[in-house]
């Protein structure tokens, strides 16, 4: 049995309250502030000696954009019974019955969802090479005021980040029908039903209080330095027309963030309530405000040219500039072990975590380094 990490006291003050939770799955969306949360569970896991449902051999995600299926994730003996995870967390596209085979039964499932608008954006700009709906489109603004020229519904699959995304990653058609009031509904029951929680990226450290709550994790767990952000400057705006269009051309990402971002907020004030929840927030800013000064260089995050470790250099993907940071000179081993779980891009630290998980394995090699 792998063993339970300590400090079962409860987060907020006040007595224990029980062990803390150790059986997770987080469905990745994209364009979400989902990096951040990913390396929140990648540090959990390797703290704790936790298993983590990692994509198989070369791989960097587990099928996407296909339906996940349990042979996407790499096990210790291939033609073996089927292994069980504590934490899986890389994107994929949701699939619970393969996901079940995978993950333990008292599992707890979470996702976290962005205003459709600017995630639609930050997508625009990340895969506008890949995605083939985005490309020869002169900005964001041009796509939306005529997404049917450049939209392809028989190309779904490889066009899911450009409409509806969050929808299509939790498992629905993202070309469904917006104005089948039924359906949409009966498609909300049912993320409702599996998931017990869904953040709101705009709220990240509010999420961040509810999520350390819920799972009786410990403050340091939860506090994390953005990754996979952009610098300011390859952030488009969006104008007001351009906003409208977004929602209705996304209207079922829209109505998704609508439902959870209420959902959202009385979950919080159930939980917790304002007070408390404000105090928490505080505690939180107030460690990572800590540790930034702790573990970064300047405090601040770096662009590509000015990160000097490549193993912290994170990919960097279509018009998108992706920052990282470098770490202070001196630190101590241990402390430095602390600030590189802290900073270490996704692609790197799964590929470090699979190195520890698998040693028998090939490595999983990294392109952009090498």
């Amino acid at each position: 049995m792998l063993p339970l990490p300590g400090g079962t006291q409860s987060l907020l003050g006040g007595q224990a309250e029980g062990p803390p939770v150790i059986n997770v799955m987080f469905l990745k969306t994209h364009k979400t502030a989902s990096s951040t949360v990913l390396n929140i569970l990648f540090r959990f896991a390797e703290t704790h000696n936790l298993s983590v449902a990692l994509p198989v051999g070369s791989h960097f995600h587990l099928g996407y954009p296909w339906y996940f299926l349990a042979r996407y994730v790499e096990r210790s003996e291939p033609h073996g019974p089927q292994q069980r995870f504590n934490i899986m967390c890389n994107h994929l596209r949701f699939n619970l019955p393969e996901v079940q085979k995978v993950m333990p039964n008292d599992t707890f499932y979470f996702s976290i969802i962005r205003n459709p608008v600017f995630q639609l954006e930050s997508s625009f700009t990340y895969y506008r090479d890949y995605v083939p709906a985005f490309r020869g489109v002169e900005s964001l603004d041009a796509f939306l005021a005529s997404p049917w020229t450049y939209y392809n519904r028989s190309a779904s699959l490889h066009n899911a980040l450009a409409r509806n995304n969050m929808w299509f990653d939790l498992g629905f058609d993202n070309n469904g029908q917006e104005d089948d009031e039924g359906y949409v509904r009966a498609r909300l029951a049912d993320v409702e039903r599996r998931f017990q929680l869904v953040l709101i990226a705009e709220y990240f450290d509010e999420s961040m209080v509810l999520l350390r709550h819920l799972l009786r994790w410990g403050l340091d767990d939860v506090v994390a330095f953005r990754l996979n952000s952009r610098s300011a400057h390859s952030v488009a705006g969006v104008t007001v027309e351009g906003q409208a269009r977004a929602k209705r051309w996304c209207a079922l990402d829209w109505r998704l963030y609508q439902h959870f971002n209420r959902t959202f907020w009385a979950r919080v004030h159930a939980e917790l309530g304002p007070r408390r929840l404000r105090s928490e927030v505080t505690r939180l800013r107030a460690r990572r405000r800590e540790l930034m000064a702790q573990c970064l260089q300047d405090g601040v995050a770096k662009n590509k040219s000015q990160i000097t470790d490549p193993q912290l250099r994170p990919f960097q993907s279509g018009q998108a500039d992706i920052l990282g940071y470098n770490l202070r000179q001196g630190l101590d081993n241990q402390t430095q072990r602390m600030c590189q779980r802290m900073v270490m891009p996704e692609l790197q630290y799964m590929a470090h975590l699979y190195a520890l998980q698998f040693p028998e394995k090939d490595p999983k090699h990294i392109p952009f380094l090498e």
